[in-house]
């Protein structure tokens, strides 16, 4: 088979076409893949605490986090795609990751259940702050398609804080 030269390969731009300004462009991708950020450390912390629960209630909030976690890694990709058919980038790395993110992780060797309740409830308010924030801008460059998914994963997060608070009452 004979070798195409590379002056003759064509290089696909890296934007994809939209309708939305370059500004919007450039900011709602980069709010995106920042919430993005935020949103793998959340879902990488549910998952440290279902994996690494103990207690009493040992049952209950490991079906809770597994299915709070679930809830989070299925925004991934609809986030990520998002970025991209605006006309951006998402993520590239773990490390790209660490550089966004603005929640914090948690290494401890050992949290109390009621620790990490009450951790993934105020990360969970944390991110709605932040997809309020996405939402704004959204809004503002109308762009109607990721500000209505925003709005559904306001309404989950909410439900998973509502869950949190609730398992971590002490009655």
């Amino acid at each position: 088979m004979d070798q195409v030269p590379a002056t003759s390969i064509r290089k696909a731009p890296l934007t994809t076409p939209t309708d939305l300004g370059g500004n919007a462009r450039t900011d709602i991708a980069a709010s995106l893949t920042a919430m993005l950020a935020d949103v793998f450390t959340l879902y990488l912390k549910t998952k440290n605490f279902h994996w690494h629960l103990s207690g009493q209630h040992f049952r209950d909030f490991h079906h809770m986090l597994d299915d709070q976690g679930c809830q989070l890694i299925a925004m991934t990709d609809a986030i990520a795609e998002r970025a991209r058919k605006v006309g951006g980038t998402s993520l590239r790395s773990v490390g790209h990751v660490a550089r966004l993110q603005r929640l914090t992780d948690n290494d401890a060797d050992f949290v109390t259940p009621e620790d990490m309740l009450a951790e993934l409830k105020s990360d969970n308010e944390q991110l709605i702050r932040i997809m309020r924030e996405v939402h704004e801008l959204t809004a503002e460059h109308r762009d109607f398609a990721s500000t209505s998914l925003i709005e559904g994963w306001i309404d989950e997060a909410e439900g998973r804080v509502w869950f949190l608070f609730e398992s971590g009452r002490r009655n």
